[in-house]
C-alpha cells in the first residue's frame, strides 16, 4: 500500500467534528438573503418617507383627545 495517500490520524478525526459545528450552507444562504431583503426594504422606506405624516402618537399625559364617548368604543359592538 502507498503510505503517501493516507491522511494523518488526527486530521481525519477533526474533520467530522468541525463539519458538525458549521451550519448548513442553505441556512447561511437563507440568512444572507434575509439580511439583503431587510436592508433593501429599509433603504426604500427611508427614501419614501413616512406613510402618514400628520399622524402623531398620544401624549404621555393620557388620552390624545376626549371625544365625549366615555371610552365605550364609539358604539361599536355593544349596547349604547
Amino acid at each position: 500500500m502507498d503510505d503517501s495517500r493516507r491522511a494523518a490520524p488526527g486530521a481525519a478525526s477533526a474533520r467530522p467534528a468541525l463539519r458538525g459545528a458549521l451550519p448548513p450552507p442553505a441556512l447561511c444562504g437563507f440568512l444572507l438573503l434575509l439580511a439583503v431583503v431587510f436592508a433593501g426594504s429599509h433603504a426604500v422606506g427611508s427614501l419614501v418617507g413616512p406613510v402618514a405624516p400628520g399622524m402623531h402618537s398620544a401624549p404621555s399625559g393620557g388620552a390624545a383627545e376626549d371625544d365625549g364617548s366615555g371610552g365605550m368604543g364609539h358604539g361599536h359592538g355593544g349596547r349604547d
